[in-house]
């Protein structure tokens, strides 16, 4: 008889195992199903080692900065990329195996193999018949290689890659031309500018990473082009040929070569196999309301694959509002309005709520406050005066309505922001909460007491 579950989750990545994790804390019989390792792309081949390359970058950088800070470095300071690699490897290994420990520590099932969903009652994986009540689909989505001339063959001879492979090179690339100026382009221009090869950002739109805020796209791209790294805006890809590629920009088609070239223009939805279910999409995503519902009783969509946001944290609380709401134990609803979002260039950039552009666009009464890192004693004993906080908040109460932090460590400030939004705190309640001296967070204290009339430092 086949087995019985209240919840299954296809796909084992951030917001599937959380999800499952989460079903069976409730009570819920669970099952995962996942055809690669758990943990999905953000642990093997995303979020994770991505900042296990930019630590490595980031120590390398402060070496050859050690005499700015009294302390000597005698001979020179090299690095061998196979170990950076395999330390990589080895944080991979220790959060996926970590995972896994707590799926079954948690009564979760777990099947390795594809899970292909026959509907909202049943599972098919590796020939055997799932039922359950629930489908929970986190299947992820897929870099793109796009249908340029001569991609698709310099990709099958690991000329071009997409963020996936890059991971795993084993011959440090002397020059790379990144293709896509969102944020896996530039975080991975970061690592390799940082470790002295050439790197190229070619990039379609008249700027690199247009969600963010302007004032910080600003700064972020003069950062960018003062530690070398080139950014060609406006340029379209024509054609590839094995290490040559060749873009248009201004009428004008020019040609350039690049050991490694980077596909990093975007990803889409896994969501191929599933047209029998009958859900509606929107071209490769699935639709999901606010409490991650597909129009199809019984199944839910999480993470990547319904192209709300493509972040880890995204999915693991859609993957809790979505069992909370199949278990009835909870009526929190997704709000894509407070979602944090974080780049771990050098310097960091966070932001949460909107930018001042869509403010405007949105007809909201603000005022914005801005102060420099400058500002920050604790910022400057750590050598660090690159950046700025930008706090805009509505004039009538003064409640927080985007955040955009440009700044060392910027990612770990957003949080207090993203609780401030959470509760509907304004400017007075942040300026009230002590502090503590000298951190790094007394820049979003001065950003309050700003907001309210003026910041004591600046």
């Amino acid at each position: 008889m086949a087995k019985q579950y209240d919840i299954i989750v296809v796909g084992g990545g951030p917001g599937g195992y959380v999800a499952a994790i989460k079903a069976a804390q409730l009570g819920a019989k669970t099952a995962l199903v996942e055809k690669e390792n758990v943990g999905g792309i953000c642990l093997n081949h995303g979020c994770i080692p991505t900042k296990t390359f930019l630590k490595s970058a980031k120590v390398f950088k402060t070496m050859k900065h050690a005499n700015d800070y009294g302390v000597t470095a005698s001979g020179e300071i090299g690095f061998d990329w196979s170990k950076i690699v395999s330390r990589k490897d080895g944080v991979v290994k220790q959060l996926t195996g970590g995972v896994a420990f707590l799926l079954k520590k948690n009564g979760v099932d777990v099947y390795n193999g594809f899970g292909e969903i026959k509907s909202a009652n049943e599972v098919v994986v590796n020939g055997e018949s799932l039922q359950t009540k629930n489908v929970i689909i986190a299947t992820g989505a897929s870099a793109i290689v796009p249908p340029i001339p001569g991609v698709e063959d310099a990709y099958k001879k690991g000329i071009v890659v997409t963020s996936r492979e890059l991971l795993a090179v084993k011959n440090y690339p002397k020059s790379i031309l990144i293709v896509g100026g969102g944020v896996i382009g530039v975080e991975f221009a970061t690592v390799f500018n940082s470790f002295g090869s050439k790197v190229t950002i070619i990039e379609k739109m008249d700027g690199i990473l247009p969600t963010m805020d302007e004032e910080v796209r600003v700064a972020y791209t003069k950062t960018l082009k003062k530690d070398g790294i080139e950014i060609l805006t406006g340029a379209e890809v024509k054609s590839v040929s094995d290490h040559k590629l060749t873009y248009n920009l201004a009428g004008q088609d020019v040609t350039i070569e690049g050991d490694l070239i980077l596909m990093a223009v975007g990803t889409r939805a896994n969501s191929k196999g599933l047209e029998h279910l009958g859900l509606e999409m929107d071209r490769a995503n699935i639709k999901t309301n606010e409490y991650l519902q597909t129009n199809v009783p019984g199944i839910y969509a999480i993470g990547d694959v319904n192209g709300k946001f493509m972040l880890a944290h995204v999915a693991e609380h859609e993957g809790i509002v979505a069992v909370e709401h199949i278990l009835k134990k909870g009526h929190q609803k997704m709000d894509y309005d407070k979602i944090p979002s974080c780049i771990y260039g050098s310097p960091e950039i966070a932001a949460i709520g909107l930018t001042e552009k869509e403010a405007k666009a949105r007809g909201i009464d603000y005022k914005v406050s801005k102060v420099p890192l400058a500002a920050v004693g604790k910022a400057l004993a750590d050598g660090e005066k690159e950046g700025f906080i930008k706090l805009i908040v509505d004039k009538k109460y003064l409640e927080v309505v985007g955040v955009h932090i440009y700044a060392y460590n910027a990612t770990e400030l957003i949080s207090e922001f993203s609780v401030a939004m959470a509760s509907e705190a304004t400017a007075y309640e942040i300026a009230h909460a002590i502090h503590p001296h000298p951190t790094l967070s007394e820049l979003s204290l001065e950003a309050a007491l700003g907001a309210i009339d003026k910041a004591i430092h600046i």
